[in-house]
């Protein structure tokens, strides 16, 4: 527990030690596991500690916690935890009618034992742009594109947002909320009626905020499709899949993943994007290039939709310096495109 106060006078909050979130407890293990000195580095410590050592530091300030919410309301632990565990081991046919245990709570933060070795595989921020301009290019009036738009506003999503596939197939119109004069945002929202089969992971909603780029390219999507549809006599409502057929049919279903993988397929035959990429790629870039820039984990966890801070560090937290030091400054201009004034 002093190190854990040592962590909370670092960071100005030791004042505020009965009126912490998650942030505080992530940043006290990144602190454990990079020598006690520092909550965010590029490179692994050479001798970082064991996650056995780590689960017993995080296992004692929970249980502070916990004990400070049972005696004294101090509300810590319900804001670290949530749900039920995880993993729970196998029970007899009958375990149900056994009341003496049941599930326990997890730690929104958590020590995994099996790091991920090397990068996630990503496009780098020329290969993405390579992307878009593949699918479609601005015309030379406002608002007028060569191409297929809406493929460029799919792969524009995936980038920008980090969501997943079936998430961004499974979007309706309404989803997308313009900024008027604020951040636009994109509530990805659990459906198990999407005529396309799409689903989000674990069923859980959040709201992903979007630059004004992003923003501009929807217009110019939702200008298009309500004319496509008034060619064909189709009716289109704010409750209609957002990414449809505009050519083959069945004109106006909602996009399919496997017409998604024939179009990754086809950028790569025109040498477009390394030899094997697929549109997952673009989330480990979007998550890439927020650390890069500076983002704090916790940020990025909430925006990808992770159950766990430790999730987001296990797969992005660990940058080789020298790919690090050539990288930085250019995910830095990319991600400053994306133009999210407000912090979130």
């Amino acid at each position: 527990m002093a190190q854990w106060w040592t962590v909370l006078e670092q960071r100005d909050e030791a004042g505020k030690w009965g009126d912490l979130e998650v942030p505080a407890a992530a940043a006290f293990l990144s602190w454990l596991r990079n020598g006690r000195t520092v909550e965010h580095v590029l490179i692994e410590p050479e001798e970082a500690p064991a996650p056995e050592t780590l689960e017993a530091r995080l296992a004692a300030l929970i249980s502070f916690y916990r004990w400070q919410e049972a005696v004294l309301l101090v509300p810590v632990a319900g804001r670290i935890m949530r749900g039920a565990r995880r993993r729970a081991p196998a029970r007899g046919l009958l375990a149900h009618l056994d009341a003496r245990t049941g599930p326990g709570p997890s730690s929104l933060v958590r020590v995994c034992r099996h790091r991920h070795r090397g990068w996630p595989s990503l496009l780098l921020p020329g290969e993405i742009q390579e992307t878009l301009d593949g699918c479609a290019m601005p015309g030379p009036s406002a608002g007028e594109w060569t191409g297929n738009l809406r493929d460029r506003l799919l792969f524009a999503l995936l980038a920008e947002s980090g969501m997943r596939l079936g998430e961004a197939l499974g979007l309706r119109i309404g989803d997308f909320v313009m900024g008027r004069g604020s951040t636009s945002y994109i509530e990805i929202v659990p459906r198990e009626d999407n005529p396309n089969g799409a689903r989000v992971k674990m069923m859980r909603a959040r709201r992903v905020y979007v630059g004004t780029d992003l923003e501009r390219l929807f217009a110019d999507y939702l200008t298009y499709l309500p004319c496509r549809a008034a060619e064909l006599g189709i009716d289109i409502r704010i409750e209609s899949s957002l990414l449809v057929n505009l050519t083959c049919p069945p004109l106006l279903a909602s996009l399919r993943e496997g017409t998604v993988r024939d179009k990754t397929a086809a950028l790569r035959k025109k040498n477009i994007g390394p030899v094997s990429w697929t549109p997952h790629w673009l989330r480990h870039s979007h998550a890439t290039a927020l650390l890069l820039a500076g983002t704090p984990e916790w940020v990025v966890s909430r925006g990808l939709g992770h159950a766990h801070v430790q999730t987001t560090l296990d797969l992005y937290g660990w940058v080789r310096e020298d790919e690090a030091l050539r990288a930085a400054a250019n995910w830095k201009s990319y991600v400053s495109s994306w133009q999210v004034t407000d912090g979130r």
